[in-house]
This record gives structure tokens, sequence and C-alpha cells, in this order.
């Protein structure tokens, strides 16, 4: 068996939950099987990018846990970075123009 921690952070809340589960589980199946959906039935685990230790892993459905892990839930970005960053940029821009 192998202790992990899965963990999610909510706008309004953060659950962290100390799960065993057997060698060669999924990371998905570990959150899967944690019990967290219970916590947050809007969640759509099946989903949900994973990480651990703030790193994405691309095959959370394939990547067995190690003992340790602490699998982080994240949610999906309300808006891309980089569009986010560029109007960011543009208004700056019409800003030192209209103070030039």
């Amino acid at each position: 068996m192998v202790e992990i921690e899965v963990v999610y952070a909510a706008v309004d809340r953060q659950v962290l939950l100390a799960v065993t589960t057997p060698v060669g589980t999924s990371l998905r199946a570990a959150v899967l099987a944690s019990g967290i959906a219970r916590q947050f039935p809007d969640l759509m685990l099946a989903d949900c990018p994973l990480g651990i230790f703030g790193k994405v892993v691309a095959d959370a459905d394939v990547r067995a846990v190690q003992p340790g892990d602490r699998i982080e839930i994240y949610r999906p970005l309300l808006a891309d970075p980089k569009e986010a960053r560029r109007l960011r940029a543009a208004k700056a821009a019409m800003s030192r123009q209209q103070n030039s």
C-alpha cells in the first residue's frame, strides 16, 4: 500500500485528504478513490488536470502513485493567461499614449 495526499482548493475552501492506495494505482484512480468528489459534487474529476507538488502530470491516467505524492486537482482557468497579458499590455500602451 502507498500513502499519498489528495488536495483541492475551491474558491471558498481547501481540502487535503490522506489516502492509502494499492501499489500501481494511477493518479486519476487514486483521486477518484479518495472520495473528494463527495465534498465537491460539481468537480469533474475525469477531466480535471492533475499535478504533483505544483507540476502538471500529462499522463495522470497512466502514471502510478509514489509514496508521499501530493496529488493536486487543478481548476480550469477562467481566462487564457496569454490573452490576459496581451490585454493588459494593450491597456498600458493606450494609457501611455493618452498621457503623452
